[in-house]
Parts: structure tokens; sequence; C-alpha cells
């Protein structure tokens, strides 16, 4: 087995490298932040402490959008540079797995194939895994017998709802409703409620910190700047008021849920009615959502252990096992 691998899953808002070297994942914000139009002043988490704070001069971006790469360039820097971290600056060649989604166009897979390819990385190999079946290895779910399973993957600005089975994906469908649209919800309402305009990060903040703060029975603290005077302030914004704004998107995942499962063939909509739905990504700890997919769909919700790494820990048991090697495949015409 080649001992210099790596599995790369690019999610909007993190990415996820593991490296077969030295077996350890690396999670970091997937940003970049470029001074005077092309100087790299900083990159991952340390680019997301500026980000909403920096000066003009200097561009803060995510190099992804709803899934796919928007912006190539910032992106083939960003693979460049973690892969040097990883490699602790001695490069050498190396096989590289990377997680694409499912309902995308092939122009759009083979970006992510170009993406490794002209990243300066010394690829030696390039194979490509479907985003879901990797979700599912990383589930510790047998993918590739006959048994139907539905993963359900909330990202940042996309959530991916799949049904697996012999190693493939029989149904897939990628909505554009996730972690961000959550974000986008809290501050309408706190803006709308208390005419208070808060930042990105913080209602990042209030949605990640649901939980405790109910089980605590306390509202969220938050600073902003009111509407009325323009002076900033301290609010506590009920816990009910956040769940209340979020309804509305867990609807929608609940419904395209239903859309799959309508389309489902009888034999394997029997298997998902025995084992339940897998719930993972991100954006899928928020606090509510398991439950109500639950009550909505009437099936049971399984919750990943570690929904933000469960695609790259499935890549990770590609490399390592060949058994699971047949689900990784090269782009046509592309093989080197």
């Amino acid at each position: 087995m080649a001992s210099n691998a790596f599995g790369i899953d690019l999610g909007t808002n993190n990415i996820k490298i593991y490296s077969r070297s030295d077996d350890r994942i690396l999670v970091e914000k997937n940003m970049i932040a470029i001074e005077n139009k092309n100087v790299l002043f900083a990159y991952g988490n340390s680019a997301f402490e500026m980000y909403e704070k920096a000066p003009g001069n200097i561009h803060i971006s995510y190099p992804l959008s709803y899934g796919v790469i928007a912006d190539i360039k910032n992106m083939e820097t960003l693979v460049r540079y973690f892969i040097s971290d990883l490699q602790k600056g001695n490069s050498k060649p190396a096989d590289f797995f990377i997680a694409v989604p499912t309902d995308v166009t092939e122009v759009e897979k083979r970006a992510f194939y170009d993406l490794i390819k002209d990243a300066n990385v010394k690829a030696k190999k390039i194979m490509v895994v479907e985003k879901a079946v990797a979700d599912g290895l990383g589930l510790d779910i047998d993918v590739k017998n006959s048994q139907g399973v539905l993963v359900v993957d909330v990202g940042y600005e996309t959530t991916e709802i799949s049904i697996l089975s012999l190693g493939g994906i029989v149904l897939s469908r990628l909505i554009k409703t996730g972690g961000l649209k959550f974000d986008e919800a809290i501050r309408a309402a706190v803006r709308k409620e208390f005419s208070l305009i808060i930042g990105g990060k913080t209602s990042e903040t209030v949605k990640i910190s649901l939980r405790d703060l109910e089980q605590q029975g306390i509202g969220a603290i938050v600073y902003g700047r009111d509407i009325v005077t323009g002076l900033p302030i301290e609010r506590e914004i009920p816990t009910k008021l956040v769940v209340e704004c979020l309804e509305e998107h867990f609807n929608t995942i609940i419904d395209n849920v239903k859309v799959i499962l309508e389309r489902t063939p009888p034999e394997l909509a029997a298997d998902i009615y025995r084992h339940g739905i897998y719930l993972t990504g991100g954006a899928s700890q928020i606090s509510h959502l398991a439950d109500r997919l639950a009550s909505g769909t009437g099936l049971k919700v399984n919750v990943a252990e570690n929904p933000l790494a469960s695609v790259v820990m499935g890549l990770a048991k590609i490399i390592k096992d060949d058994n699971y090697k047949s689900v990784a495949y090269a782009i046509e015409g592309m093989s080197r």
C-alpha cells in the first residue's frame, strides 16, 4: 500500500485532509485572505479569524460555493499550502483521493480533478470518490453490500441526500440549504425582532451553542449594532426565537428527504425503514434537526459521532483497506 496518500474532502466551510503517512486528519477553515489582490496574507483558520474584520485591501473569501469550485486559483493555493503543512515542507509524490458531490455536472467534477493536477503537489494518481459513498464508509456502513442506506449530509451551503447500495448511488439530490441558511435565518430574526444587526460569526456561535443554552435555560448574549441609534449594544436573544426561525429550513430538508423516499424502489425502502436515516455533515449537529427529521419522516435517525469528518474518515478507509478500492475511480480520459 502506498504510504504516501491523501484523502481530501473539500467543504465550502471546512477543508478536511487525511494523510496516510502519519495517519491524521487536518480540519481547517476553507478560507483564504489575499492582500492587494495577489499576495497571500493568511489561509485556513487564521484567515477565518480576520473574517468580517479586515481592512479594504485584504480580501477574504471561500474558494468553494455551493459545493463546487468557484475560484480555482485560490483553491489550488490552499491545497498546495495545506499539503505542504502536512508534509512539513518535504514534498514527495503521493496518491490523491478526492470526494466529489454526486449531483454536479461532469465539468464541475473534472474541476476537482484539475485542481489536484494543477496544484503542484506531485500527484502520482488522482482518484475520485462519490462523496455520499465516502460518507457511508465513514459512518461504518458496509456500502458494498446490497442493503439500501439513506444518508443525509447537511453541509455549510448544501445538503446532499443520497441512497446507497452495492457501492454506488441509487438516488441523490443536492439542495441549497445548510448551515449558512441557518445563520442567515438567525440574523434576519434578530434584526426583525430587536432592530439589531449582528455578524455572520455571531449568528454561527448562537447556532452552535443553541443546545447548551436550552439545557441551561438561558438566552444567547449577542453584540451588534442597533439599527435605530447606530451604536453597538449587547442583547439577550431568547432560544425560542432561534428555534422558530430555523423551522422553515428544517422543513425544506424534510420535504426533500420525502421526495427521495417516494422515488426509492420498494426493496430498498424496506431496508431504509429497518435501518433508518444516517444524519451527518457539519451543520447536522444543530439542536432539534434530528428530532424534526425523525418526526417528519417517521424513521429512526442515526446521528454520526463525528459528523464533520465522516467523509474524510471514509476516504481514509478507502486508502487503508484494499477491499474498498473499487469505489474510487479515475475520471475518463484522465488516468495517468
